[in-house]
């Protein structure tokens, strides 16, 4: 999902009610004869644009109408639980990524396996593997990419050419010289890298590298303080205590953009949006000045988070098969090109990327390297308020109020206490398995 349209997960208790009250749903339903009305939420800019697409596909399916419901992203979390628990929920809908744990644990989505097994239109693999495997939970596909997200450096070529590099360095200790170097040829109140405080983006990027789980291997305790997080937390406080990032949240930069092109900054982790972004603002005269890169990682060519949305149908729907198809029309290599001219979205179809809008695009290419190097945040309901309490603590180490050890313990502490109803559930069904009371 977008860091500008993710909002919270519902807290754990919140969730847990919800699991109480979710009715499982029979599978695959037969449609009865005659026309059929096909209910598709989508989100944002996609929710608007994505008529243009079902008109096509209507054309195709005469005997089926799809009514699309465009839901602001800031709605849409709320609205489809709300439509869950009431009994009301589309046929099928876009879902970012990091929801399709919760919305499988409430049982409120298809399991998508039976429909891959029979279509030849979806295949695996013409997907990126990571991101293909946050639609996976206990092995069953529920969700289908739509369009792909990742994040990745945006950086001054010129100043790392200046500094000596002609291109950006694949691991942790050449880049962190080649940071150094530009650091000292900037001067005073000129920094390497912005690595915002009150982004939490890179803190999880930056742990994913050094292969951490974050959790534990069971889903049900924080893993902060293990041996891998701990190497990660070490590379990116440097970064701060030498001086190569400021200590300031987001918000303390009034315009991004024109500092990047005033040299305050040479890089910047961001994701696809931003491609438009520097394009739309940074001067003509400095749009040579800069470039995308793949992130670098430990030992060599790092790994991503891996996001974007997904296309799902919900249980409750009587139209399974209808909403089947047009997933898979919207999952044509064609369809994605044609999605992405018109919301600048990245396709999930990796044969779209042989396009040559794609392929001839420099500023898209370092995407499409780094997608393939993308790793799954943990499939839990609770992942996002995770997420603002890593950033949370990470934030306290930064400024210099917690020394990071004490940090990393309370990070593990809140995680647990925010898995507790996680942990309690799993022991529930494990003696319901068993036979036992």
């Amino acid at each position: 999902m977008r860091p500008h349209s993710t909002v919270r997960l519902a807290h754990a208790a919140a969730i847990m009610l919800l699991l109480a009250c979710a009715a499982l749903a029979g599978c695959h339903p037969q449609s009865g004869p005659g026309p059929v009305t096909l209910r598709f939420w989508a989100m944002g800019r996609e929710g608007e644009v994505v008529q243009d697409l079902v008109h096509d596909f209507e054309r195709e399916n005469p005997n089926i109408h799809v009514l699309v419901q465009q839901i602001p992203w800031g709605a849409a979390h709320e609205k489809l639980l709300t439509a869950h628990v009431g009994g009301s929920t589309p046929d099928i809908s876009q879902l970012g990524n990091t929801w399709i744990a919760e919305f499988g644990a409430l049982h409120a989505i298809e399991p998508l396996d039976a429909y891959l097994r029979a279509s030849t239109a979806v295949p695996e693999s013409a997907y990126f593997a990571g991101i293909w495997d946050t639609n996976v939970l206990d092995g069953v596909p529920y969700g289908i990419p739509w369009y792909v997200d990742t994040r990745l450096l945006f950086y001054r070529k010129d100043l790392l050419a200046r500094a000596g590099y002609r291109e950006m360095p694949s691991n942790w200790a050449d880049w962190r010289q080649a940071m150094e170097v530009i650091k000292r040829q900037g001067g005073p109140h000129h920094y390497a890298i912005f690595l915002p405080t009150n982004e939490y983006t890179p803190w999880i990027v930056f742990g994913l590298q050094t292969g951490s789980t974050l959790l534990d291997s069971t889903g049900t305790h924080g893993d902060f303080e293990g041996p891998a997080y701990r190497r990660a937390m070490q590379f990116y406080i440097d970064l701060f205590q030498r001086d190569l990032a400021p200590r300031v949240p987001g918000t303390a930069i009034a315009n991004l953009y024109q500092e990047f092109e005033r040299g305050t900054f040479a890089m910047y982790i961001s994701g696809p949006w931003q491609v438009g972004e520097f394009r739309n603002r940074i001067s003509p005269a400095m749009q040579s000045s800069w470039e995308t890169a793949a992130l670098p990682g430990p030992d060599g060519p790092g790994v991503s988070v891996a996001g974007g949305s997904s296309l799902v149908l919900f249980r409750a729907s009587k139209h399974k098969a209808e909403a089947w198809k047009l997933v898979e029309f919207l999952s044509r290599p064609e369809q994605q090109l044609r999605f992405r001219s018109l919301t600048g979205d990245l396709p999930a179809r990796r044969e779209a990327w042989r396009d040559t809008a794609l392929t001839n695009d420099p500023h898209l290419r370092a995407f499409e390297q780094q997608l393939t190097r993308t790793v799954s945040t943990p499939k839990v309901p609770e992942w996002e308020q995770i997420s603002v309490k890593l950033q949370d603590r990470v934030e306290s180490v930064v400024l210099g109020h917690v020394p990071p050890d004490s940090a990393l313990a309370a990070l593990d502490r809140d995680v647990n206490q925010m898995l507790e109803k996680r942990r309690w559930m799993l022991e529930r069904a494990r003696h319901t398995a068993a036979g036992q009371p």
